[in-house]
């Protein structure tokens, strides 16, 4: 009878410690700010940078007027043409804009155009475009030959 009574106790102990107390309030937390939905695509919110052809084939330039801008060589300096710090194409004398495209025959020292020359197919050929300024005034003539 002894041994009844102590495994009473001792169950009625055991639930105790894991039951919570009957008159606790059960407290539930709730959050104190709703969650916002991740967003993945967060770039692409700065302004443009504006590169390109700023003067046209056939405008009329000044010298130092920039004739166009850009991050990757997409035109290359011609004649009275100069090429900035980043890349910026500027007119060196005042004249005309033309614009020419001409076949890329690279330098063979430089071994990675070649490289890029002999990978194309059999009978391609590359161009490259070229901003020229024509010089308003022909320099060199003479005035008997403006005369005539």
């Amino acid at each position: 009878m002894a041994f009844g009574v102590l495994a009473l106790r001792t169950r009625a102990a055991v639930t105790a410690l894991l039951s919570p107390p009957q008159d606790a309030v059960l407290a539930v937390r709730y959050a104190s700010k709703k969650t916002g939905g991740s967003s993945k695509n967060l770039g692409g919110k700065s302004p443009g940078k504006r590169f390109g052809l700023k003067k046209m084939e056939g405008h009329y330039v000044h010298a130092g007027n920039i004739l166009a801008t850009q991050r990757h060589f997409r035109w290359h300096p011609g004649a009275h043409v100069g090429l900035g710090k980043r890349k910026y194409l500027y007119a060196l004398e005042e004249g005309v804009v033309r614009y020419t495209k001409e076949v890329y025959v690279p330098n063979p020292s430089n071994s990675e155009a070649v490289d890029l020359v002999t990978r194309l197919p059999k009978g391609a050929v590359l161009y490259k475009t070229f901003v020229h300024v024509v010089p308003a005034k022909p320099e060199g003539t003479f005035k008997l030959v403006a005369m005539l």
